[in-house]
């Protein structure tokens, strides 16, 4: 077992495939019980309350987490053995919680009030029944007018078109909302302004339900009222709930960072930086791949050609690549018309035969969901 912030953790691995719902808590301590229903109601749980040890064996054995008091170990010693018992208590100095621990084959031992954090995460987790995290994609512009929101729009509208679970976030508070280029920006749902005071924990499904639902994918925007500080805590919640979803996170991120966008780079599998083929876009996207390559875990450059080109002239992408010295993701294609299928209700991506469809449907292709976590 180790000690990291007031938990001692021998296997902390949850029961795979536990079902959705609230915790068994198994004790007498009055006080204790005020704390762990404290925790769960953050949590979102409703949990199980046994002041004895376990009156029946089915709510010990199927419950997807056990909360044991320090006080009830004694009680529960000869329960049958399972997974996600965490035994729980407040003397930080009493050193036969160890031997309670292992006697009652408990996964951890949490100690109050260091653990409050953790043990209101790993309830959550259980509530939600989180699995795989979402491979989220971060699309980042290397200058002004690269397509870069084009294409996070385009990446999100064909991953939902393929069935998987989505979730496009704009994090360029600047961009005018995401929203927009999809034709909702009068759709009912949360914008980021709601979220701008979150910290914690903040439920992933609660999170995908507020969201205005576009295209089969859900968005989370930025509104047209003033200008909204997003405190660095609260993107760092938000995007988490949304990877814990599962499927897939594109993320539409600003060229500068600050320490808001540098929880949302933090969170990204896979960068990609959208630069025109023109040595003065080069130039420009060299900063920005400077930066946000410091939080990025794998960056890498798409190479756009501008309507004047239509695909041809400029720079070649691989030379793209080698003066900006990052892997080679591929050449976007340039589709015309997509202004005026926007107004029409076509967003990027939307004309599933058009070339920019195409090619994030082949970029999905080649980055399964099952990449997430997996190195991509």
């Amino acid at each position: 077992m180790e000690t990291v912030g007031g938990v001692i953790s021998r296997d902390g691995a949850a029961p795979a495939g536990a079902r959705q719902g609230g915790p068994l808590i198994v004790t007498e301590d009055v006080e204790l019980l005020d704390d762990l229903l404290r925790l769960c109601a953050a949590a979102g749980a409703l949990p199980e309350v046994h002041h004895g040890g376990p009156s029946r064996r089915d709510s010990w054995d199927s419950a997807p987490l056990v909360l044991v008091g320090d006080d009830a170990a004694d009680r529960v010693r000869g329960a049958a053995r399972r997974r996600g018992v965490v035994l729980v208590g407040r003397d930080q100095d009493d050193p036969d919680v160890w031997r309670r621990a292992v006697e009652i084959g408990a996964d951890q031992v949490l100690l109050l009030p260091d653990g409050e954090q953790w043990l209101v995460d790993r309830i959550a987790d259980v509530v939600e029944g989180v699995g795989r995290p979402a491979l989220t994609i971060g699309v980042i512009g290397g200058r002004g007018g690269a397509g870069a929101s084009t294409l996070a729009c385009a990446l999100a509208v064909t991953a939902a078109r393929s069935g998987r679970r989505t979730m496009l976030v704009d994090a360029d508070p600047l961009g005018g909302g995401l929203d927009v280029l999809l034709g909702g920006e009068s759709a009912d749902g949360l914008r980021w302004p709601a979220f701008a005071a979150s910290r914690g924990r903040v439920g992933g499904g609660a999170l995908e339900e507020s969201l205005p639902e576009l295209h089969a994918l859900r968005v989370l925007s930025w509104d047209r009222g003033e200008a909204v500080t997003v405190a660095p805590e609260a993107v760092r919640a938000v995007v988490g709930a949304a990877r814990r979803r599962g499927g897939v996170v594109v993320v539409d991120l600003p060229r500068r960072v600050d320490e808001a966008v540098a929880e949302a780079l933090a969170q990204v599998d896979l960068g990609l930086l959208v630069v025109p083929a023109e040595l003065r876009a080069v130039a420009g996207a060299r900063r920005v791949a400077s930066t946000a390559g410091m939080a990025l875990r794998d960056l890498r450059v798409l190479v756009s050609r501008g309507a004047g080109a239509a695909g041809t002239g400029g720079l070649d992408p691989e030379e793209v690549a080698r003066l900006l010295g990052l892997p080679l993701a591929g050449e976007v294609p340039w589709e015309a018309g997509l202004a005026s299928a926007q107004a029409a209700g076509t967003p990027p991506g939307g004309a599933a035969r058009g070339p920019l469809a195409r090619f994030c449907t082949a970029f999905w292709d080649r980055l399964p969901v099952d990449a997430a976590g997996a190195g991509v």
